[in-house]
């Protein structure tokens, strides 16, 4: 019974890994592509905020947050804030910022 658990265990624990992975990566691409939209450059992305619970679909998953910076002059520049349910862009906020 403890082999079972144990297994299940690891499965777990690399299954959230894998989606943790996918997050990182969609949020990454995101980003670039609304720094292009916006005609900004891309300067960083990092998590601030990672969780497990249930997503709005009613499943378990992993939410999480990544700051993003860029800049609109090369001088300044900004954070907003991708907000992920596993892999999937629910929301971006972005700062008010220069137009160059």
């Amino acid at each position: 019974m403890a082999s079972i658990w144990l297994i299940l265990g690891v499965t777990c624990v690399i299954y959230f890994f894998w989606i943790d992975r996918q997050a990182a990566e969609s949020a990454r691409e995101y980003a670039n592509r609304h720094s292009k939209q916006l005609n900004v450059q891309f300067l960083s992305i990092a998590c601030i905020n990672k969780r497990v619970g249930i997503l709005k679909n009613g499943k378990p998953g992993l939410k999480s947050s990544f700051a993003w910076e860029f800049s609109s002059n090369g001088q300044d520049s900004y954070t907003g804030v991708v907000h992920l349910e596993n892999d999937k862009i629910i929301g971006v906020d972005v700062p008010p910022h220069k137009i160059s």
